[in-house]
């Protein structure tokens, strides 16, 4: 069964975030109030309350990383996260962690690329050749 997943959290700007979540990551703008604003997050709907984010810290090892915790993000075919991966880098986006192979040769190979929203929101963007590897062991 495919279904949307939904997602709210805190940003401290909301006309910072618009700029980020729209034009730099090309998410459609959706329903907004002066508090709040959805986005079609690659096909999921992510809602934008403006307040504090969530508190995060450097403690889940992937691979060779410690990558923040929590984080949200997407998987995306390797084609749309390589164009993606290309915008943010000429946008100048600061990497967390850089676009990179991670699990290279096997089960589940796949990019990622970590980075922060203007409110300091973690954000964790994988790409796969052959989403059948998305859950293999």
């Amino acid at each position: 069964m495919n279904s949307v997943f939904h997602l709210a959290i805190h940003v401290r700007d909301l006309d910072a975030a618009r700029d980020f979540y729209g034009r730099v990551l090309g998410c459609a703008e959706g329903r907004s109030t002066e508090t709040w604003v959805d986005f079609d997050f690659f096909g999921h709907q992510l809602s934008l309350h403006r307040g504090e984010p969530f508190a995060t810290t450097r403690s889940g090892k992937v691979g060779d990383h410690m990558v923040m915790m929590p984080h949200m993000g997407a998987v995306l075919p390797l084609d749309t996260w390589l164009a993606l991966s290309a915008r943010l880098e000429r946008e100048g986006i600061d990497f967390d962690i850089p676009p990179v192979i991670r699990f290279e040769g096997e089960p589940g190979e796949q990019r990622t690329m970590f980075f922060f929203d203007p409110s300091g929101n973690p954000i964790e963007i994988k790409g796969f050749a052959d989403f059948d590897g998305i859950f293999s062991r």
